[in-house]
């Protein structure tokens, strides 16, 4: 199976989820957005299957953006703060990474 995946994050992380995402075989990257409202147009034309979701971003804070989605895909929160990962958890998140993001979190 391959899994269909979105970044939305407004660092540098992104640019690294990205990479390692391309050297996966069972992740292709569908779209990658630095903030949450540029994401509308992607999700009304694809199917996302992994969220990879930054949580504190300008404008819209990822958790609410979540929260607000109708068809929730699986999430991934990225986050520079360990005080977040609690309100990740409670929206049924797959994981949640600390920022910076290291190379062996992709290592299959």
């Amino acid at each position: 199976m391959t899994y269909k995946c979105l970044i939305i994050d407004d660092e540098l992380a992104r640019e690294l989820i990205e990479t390692h995402l391309k050297q996966l075989d069972d992740f292709e990257l569908e779209a990658s957005c630095s903030s949450a409202i540029e994401v509308s147009t992607v999700l009304q034309q694809k199917t996302i299957d992994l969220l990879f979701l930054d949580i504190e971003m300008p404008v819209l804070k990822g958790t609410d953006f979540f929260k607000n989605l109708l068809n929730k895909p699986n999430v991934i929160f990225t986050r520079a703060y360990r005080n977040y990962a609690l309100d990740g958890f409670e929206l049924n998140t797959v994981n949640y990474l600390l920022k910076p993001i290291t190379v062996c979190f992709f290592k299959p």
